[in-house]
């Protein structure tokens, strides 16, 4: 009989018994004593094997718990984090109609910790022939698991923050999104103010002006443009490593048609008609011939531009707690421009919806048009230049 097994021998009315208890908190002591145990009982002739092969069939099976949560985690959390972003961006859209101050929060870092901690017990008798309390054998299991999220949350101030808000986007920024595939005329209406002097739709001062003529006309030809081909960016760099986004007009192997809109558009944007690429350089102002002068929008004003499509309720307009709503909107949004609505009850088909006073504001779920405003808002966060300089702290984890 094996020696470290604690066994107890006692006389019960002229018969022996056999007594044993046990715990383990280990998968390696559990598969070691399971098996000293069977041993045990074919010494000892005890019918319970099948009870003990089972149990040891189920310690030896033992898997890692880390691999299989990383699928659920990392699309949940980014889920989570992106319906987020949405929100928080759409409330400060909100707010801004309502000349209240935005208010940014960002997920600084998430650590996900797991714990399985598992315990088991067995006891029992094994008696002889004549014994009157006969075998006895019970076993119990218990089972902990733990998981203990930690998220860092870290609200966006200071001046490095409130200069990525009110500093305009650096027109190459602008020019990288359209070589990149967005539509020329979508990128371009949001960002800027004017082009070469050629002025964008704005709200600066609380009134509407509307674009020029031949602004929204050279938006619409640039496209058509660029679905072609004819129209692309590079960067050069001069001897101190400083960057000049520059812009060209193909001519080769470009239809005719397309050649007439590029003349079209230097006409427009009043540049210089032979002239096949121009320096992109920031200024209110026309620039030189070779330069195609660009009034970038920084970040809170595209996001007051937004702010003038947001339904307000009529109460909240009687009592003036909201802006009203600019001259002409009403046009503008009967001709499927962007828009956010608002009502009293939460929307059920809604493609990001946020509470604010009592009332529901929403992007609907069909409305392609400002889901694509409002992903490019939070994209244009991510241009900026992060407000944190020094590194995230190093967390360590001891395994469980």
């Amino acid at each position: 009989m094996p020696s470290d097994m604690n066994w107890q021998r006692t006389a019960m009315r002229e018969s022996k018994s056999l007594g044993f208890t046990f715990y383990f908190t280990g998968w390696f002591e559990s598969i070691l004593f399971l098996k000293r145990l069977a041993f045990a009982q074919c010494k000892v002739g005890f019918q319970g094997t099948s009870l003990t092969l089972i149990a040891l069939a189920f310690f030896t099976g033992c898997t890692h718990l880390g691999p299989k949560t990383i699928t659920a985690d990392r699309f949940d959390y980014s889920t989570a984090i992106a319906d987020s972003w949405k929100q928080q961006t759409l409330l400060n859209i909100v707010k801004l109609r309502y000349m209240d101050l935005p208010v940014f929060v960002d997920v600084a870092s998430i650590v996900s910790g797991y714990s399985l901690q598992t315990g088991a017990s067995v006891n029992g008798t094994l008696s002889s022939e004549n014994a009157i309390q006969g075998n006895y054998l019970a076993a119990g299991g218990q089972a902990i698991y733990i998981d203990r999220p930690t998220i860092t949350y870290v609200p966006l101030v200071g001046q490095k923050f409130l200069r990525q808000l009110v500093t305009p986007i650096d027109p190459k920024n602008i020019f990288f999104l359209i070589q990149a595939g967005y539509a020329a005329d979508f990128v371009l209406g949001l960002t800027v103010e004017s082009l070469n002097g050629v002025r964008n739709r704005s709200t600066i001062g609380g009134t509407i002006r509307a674009a020029d003529p031949g602004f929204v006309e050279a938006l619409e030809l640039l496209r058509a443009v660029q679905a072609a081909g004819a129209f692309g960016m590079r960067v050069l760099e001069d001897k101190t490593k400083t960057s000049t986004g520059v812009i060209f007009f193909r001519r080769d192997d470009v239809p005719s048609e397309i050649l007439e809109k590029g003349i079209e558009i230097r006409r427009l944007l009043k540049l210089a008609p032979n002239q096949q690429q121009f320096i992109l350089s920031y200024s209110p102002l026309r620039g030189a011939e070779n330069e195609l002068a660009v009034t970038s929008r920084s970040m809170i004003q595209i996001m007051a531009a937004f702010a003038s499509f947001v339904d307000v309720p009529q109460p909240h307009l009687k009592d003036h707690s909201a802006a009203p709503p600019l001259e002409d909107l009403a046009q503008e949004k009967s001709q499927n421009k962007v828009r956010i609505y608002c009502g009293k009850d939460k929307p059920g088909n809604a493609f990001v919806a946020v509470r604010y006073r009592d009332y529901w504001f929403w992007v609907d779920q069909g409305d392609w048009q400002t889901k694509r405003a409002l992903n490019a808002v939070i994209f244009f966060f991510t241009l900026g230049e992060s407000p944190f300089d020094e590194k995230l702290p190093l967390i360590t984890i001891p395994a469980q």
